[in-house]
């Protein structure tokens, strides 16, 4: 059973997400120094964004608003770095060379948090354009579109190593 390349994969990808969970959860999350960074980062760049199109925006800490609105706030679990274990599981575990898991990994970051980034801002503004539709774009569609993110960079990491 183990011979079998599909369950090498998944359970190599289960123990590295299992690792990167426990890390996450009782160390970094803890700590909050890396989630506050991110998620004020994300915050400014999105004010900045909005601001570009036309909105006038206020930040507070972690909330991105339009004026007149009560904002976004980015918790630590909506800033995306939990996600990336996700991602970073899929890549680690999936046969490869060391150097191009590495620089795919950077790169897979980077896409992670631009989206992370852009669906935020876009639920900033949906929370003035769309009141009423701001529950289930934030449940049912943004966050979705993330994992989907996720789910094709892997796709493509995958296409890439068996081509």
């Amino acid at each position: 059973m183990l011979q079998s390349p599909v369950i090498r994969f998944l359970l190599k990808a289960l123990v590295f997400f299992g690792v990167w969970y426990l890390l996450y959860e009782l160390w970094i999350l803890p700590d909050g120094r890396l989630d506050e960074w991110v998620s004020l980062n994300i915050v400014g760049i999105s004010a900045g964004i909005l601001e570009t199109v036309g909105y006038k925006t206020y930040t507070i800490n972690r909330i991105v608003g339009i004026m007149g609105d009560s904002g976004v706030e980015v918790v630590d679990r909506c800033n995306g770095i939990g996600a990336l274990g996700l991602f970073l599981a899929f890549i680690f575990s999936y046969p490869g060379d060391w150097k191009n898991k590495l620089s795919f990994s950077v790169l897979g970051m980077g896409v992670i948090y631009l989206t992370n980034l852009f669906r935020i801002t876009f639920l900033t503004a949906a929370r003035v354009e769309w009141p009423d539709r701001f529950g289930a774009l934030h449940n049912y569609t943004t966050t979705p579109v993330f994992y989907i993110v996720i789910f094709a960079l892997w796709m493509l990491w995958v296409k890439t190593q068996n081509e």
